[in-house]
């Protein structure tokens, strides 16, 4: 039951209009909750360096922010009560310098746009070349008209480099224009408005901030370019950033350039007349290390900006183009006749582009690179969210991502030793590869972050077809992820026989902390055991000298993947007869219900006003739990069950998590609430575009964005793939047209076009692709479409509303409530 419901469109549409390419705004507003979401939203980024939506003059702002992937600062956690194996060291990305101000003065009055006076306003972010484009016209205090255009783009072919262009044109009279274009230290991103940054203090979501950590080293300028460098305090990482500048105009003008510590300056004095424009172009670089000194990442940063003199700035543009050309020819998704939806859609996969982009085997944070929520870190969101998608569209990238989890598997293995484990554990908040997260139980006990790589690591390679990949680094990743599984649970006799268990763990719902027998953690383990196994036999069939010298490497003998086999054969699934559900954990269905609809909306989400230790004692949930492991691992439970999880779950789930309405989509399109599936698509949907869960400042939700291309293809087309067995069994909303979209398996491209009556498939490629729709085995040809036609879009049922009253299998009621404290209760004062 969501409790952050979204329309077909929640966007007021005169100030944005529905463009199915671009999202535009037409009218400019100051207010400060509105500038925090607008610069998340209107952010560029490539999945090395983003910036946010910040106006070109700087102000007015709520959070400046340009951040680049992997660069952060260390900090010592100090626990209230230490323990062993509690982590020792937060990891805070760093706001590194900003490149993106060019502040404009006409008659020396400077353009503030929140004292402006605007004859017309249009700002746009262009999903089809990456570029954030604003044009206005200025009236300025004596009453000169002046047009300002300006564009802003992150290179996807160079990631290292920003391109900035600014046009003014006086439209009637004469006048002294200046613009200073600027690169600034701004240690925290902090404004004028919010100068202590307090206000990031009161969500645990958000950021904490450090002060300051950018200290700096050199910098250096020429008649054309400036460069700056820094290192951290603590983690003693390096950064340098350059800047040159172009000017094209036929005013008179003089040039000045300055560079101190924290600043460099850029100033065009011009003596503009009326009509001629002034043409600005700004091309910066950023480059960082762990390693090597800030003189040498200024070398860098020259060669960078050499290219962009060499081959001009239009021919990155030209490039950017290009490359998004390739992108959406395999990654859109088209909504015929819902012109609000598909603005949204294109809006969340292009996001998707700007976080994974060209991370090159850096992590893909929560956020991206949009801001600093979640301190920058990765979680298991990007292997269950966000590696599909790339897996099925753009599969060199989702290599990429899934090369970040191979780095870190040095770390996971010390991390595993720490907590007396054989094997390896991924952390569950990482940027650097330890263990970030300073709350052990909703954290480091997720140990189905093992299991949520290996997933990922499997969905690429079915869909890609890279066995080389698979035997390679994979398979390493597959053994280690098993090792820890096998030496995590231990078995135990009963009268039904002798069974594995998993205990202490948490699953992905954080309401619910280290717990006996997660089923999520259970099935997920039980499928990490079966495929590790089956990896390392497939190896040992194909390539027996390199299945030699893994298992020389690891150590691993017949007997380990033996044990593997066996755990997974006799795993603990929790079952409940008789209400026929699967319990979350060993112990769930004994807990007290809360009454979630009757929970007051200035109540949620409940980790901002209940304790812990409260919401630990009820039936409860964050987010998907049960319902996730029945879409992940739909092929190990019957439709029946699937209906009873849901029915029993769904009415309990908060939906506080971002990651959850996209889930519980794909399962009501599947077990037949169609209205509801597309309740919760759209609140998958607009997440950030609505700001759903107020707290869009902090960064895009990226697994949210996500989870949108779930939700379409594998919940209203109904695909699957399990066990490289792809199948469809469509479920498209009653009021839609269609769907289409395309697909990359194993280097052919399947276009799929769902309609009411019929879905169509056609292969571009060499090679047939075997598939089945509702159960019937088809194969579609090269160059031959196949029309399957469909009788419905599956059952329509009514959608469960709560749950109880029941009865738990020893007897006891089930009821619910929400913990409050009576409003009437007398106030004792010592």
């Amino acid at each position: 039951m969501t409790r952050h419901p979204a329309g077909p469109d929640p966007l007021d549409r005169l100030r944005f209009p529905a463009d199915p390419w671009r999202l535009v705004e037409r009218e400019y507003r100051s207010d400060h909750d509105h500038l925090g979401w607008s610069e998340t939203v209107f952010a560029v980024a490539n999945g090395y360096l983003g910036m946010r939506g910040t106006p070109v003059e700087g102000r007015d702002a709520h959070t400046h922010g340009t951040f680049v992937n992997g660069f952060h600062e260390t900090w010592p956690i100090r626990h209230a009560e230490n323990a062993f194996g509690f982590a020792r060291t937060g990891q805070t990305i760093v706001n590194v310098p900003d490149s993106t101000v060019m502040k404009l003065y006409v008659d020396d009055e400077p353009l503030v746009l929140s004292t402006a006076e605007l004859e017309q306003y249009e700002r746009a972010l262009d999903f089809r070349d990456g570029v954030l484009r604003r044009s206005i016209v200025w009236r300025t205090p004596a009453g000169k008209r002046v047009q300002i255009t300006a564009e802003r783009m992150i290179s996807m072919t160079d990631r290292h480099l920003a391109l900035m262009v600014l046009e003014v044109t006086l439209l009637d009279g004469d006048a002294p224009v200046v613009i200073s274009s600027q690169v600034l230290n701004r240690q925290g991103g902090r404004t004028e408005m919010d100068p202590t940054g307090q206000g990031a203090m009161s969500d645990p979501r958000r950021s904490s901030g450090n002060g300051r950590v950018l200290h700096s080293e050199n910098h250096w300028h020429s008649e054309r370019r400036m460069l700056l460098g820094f290192r951290t305090k603590n983690s003693q990482m390096t950064l340098s950033v350059g800047a040159d500048h172009t000017i094209d105009t036929d005013n008179e003008y003089e040039a000045l350039m300055a560079t101190e510590p924290d600043v460099g300056k850029r100033v065009y004095r011009v003596d503009a007349k009326a009509g001629q424009t002034i043409r600005v172009t700004k091309a910066v670089a950023y480059h960082t290390s762990r390693v090597a000194p800030v003189r040498e990442l200024f070398d860098r940063c020259r060669r960078t900006l050499d290219r962009v003199r060499e081959r001009s700035a239009s021919a990155y543009f030209e490039s950017q183009r290009a490359w998004f050309d390739e992108f959406w020819t395999y990654a859109d998704i088209e909504l015929p006749g819902q012109p609000a939806e598909q603005q949204a859609v294109r809006w969340s996969l292009f996001q998707l582009a700007q976080a994974a982009a060209r991370t090159d085997q850096l992590g893909i944070a929560a956020k991206g690179l949009t801001g600093d929520g979640y301190e920058g870190h990765s979680f298991w969101d990007t292997d269950i969210y966000v590696v599909p998608f790339l897996a099925y569209t753009h599969p060199r990238l989702a290599r990429n991502a899934l090369r970040f989890r191979i780095g870190l598997l040095p770390a996971a293995r010390r991390r595993a030793r720490e907590l007396n484990q054989r094997g390896a554990l991924f952390p569950w908040r990482t940027i650097n590869g330890e263990e970030a997260s300073a709350y052990y139980a909703a954290g480091t006990a997720q140990y189905h972050i093992d299991a949520d790589v290996a997933h990922a690591l499997l969905t690429y390679a079915r869909a890609s077809g890279d066995v080389e990949f698979l035997h390679g680094d994979g398979v390493e990743v597959l053994v280690e992820t098993a090792r820890m599984w096998a030496d995590l649970g231990f078995w135990r006799e009963s009268d039904e026989g002798r069974w594995f268990h998993i205990h202490g763990v948490t699953g992905p719902d954080e309401y619910t902390t280290v717990v006996d027998n997660n089923l999520f953690t259970n099935v997920m383990a039980r499928a990490n055991l079966r495929e590790a196994a089956s990896v390392v036999h497939q190896l040992a069939e194909d390539d027996p000298d390199a299945h030699a010298r893994l298992c020389g490497r690891l150590g691993l003998g017949s007997h380990e993947v033996a044990e593997w086999e066996a755990c997974a054969e006799r795993m603990v699934i929790p079952f409940e007869a008789r209400q026929g559900i699967h319990p979350q954990d060993e112990h769930f269905l004994s807990r007290e219900l809360w009454d979630v609809p009757n929970t007051p909306d200035d109540k949620l989400p409940l980790l901002l006003h209940f304790h812990p230790l409260v919401i630990y004692r009820f039936q409860v949930l964050k987010q998907a739990d049960v319902v996730l492991a029945l879409f992940l691992q739909g092929d190990q439970f019957s439709a029946a069950e699937k209906k009873a999880d849901f029915d029993y779950y769904d009415p309990i789930t908060t939906g506080d998590s971002s990651l959850s309405a996209a889930v519980q989509a794909i399962m009501a399109a599947e077990v037949g609430y169609p209205d509801l599936a597309l309740r919760y698509f759209w609140s998958s949907l607009y997440v950030d575009l609505a700001d759903l869960h107020a707290n869009a400042v902090d960064g895009v939700h990226i697994a949210a964005a996500g989870g949108t291309w779930a939700a379409l293809v594998h919940g209203f087309a109904g695909m699957r793939d399990h066990g490289g067995r792809l199948t469809f069994d469509p479920r498209l909303p009653g009021e839609w047209e269609g769907l289409r979209f395309s697909l990359r398996l194993r280097g052919q491209r399947l276009g799929v076009d769902l309609a009411p009556d019929a879905i169509t498939f056609d292969v571009t490629g060499d090679a047939p692709v075997p598939l089945a729709v509702r159960g019937v085995a088809h194969v579609v040809e090269p160059g031959t479409p196949l029309r399957v036609a469909l009788a419905d879009q599956g059952p329509v049922r009514r959608a469960p509303s709560e749950v109880g009253p029941g009865v738990r299998a020893d007897g006891s009621t089930i009821v619910a409530n929400v913990p409050t404290v009576p409003a009437d209760e007398p106030v004792v004062h010592a």
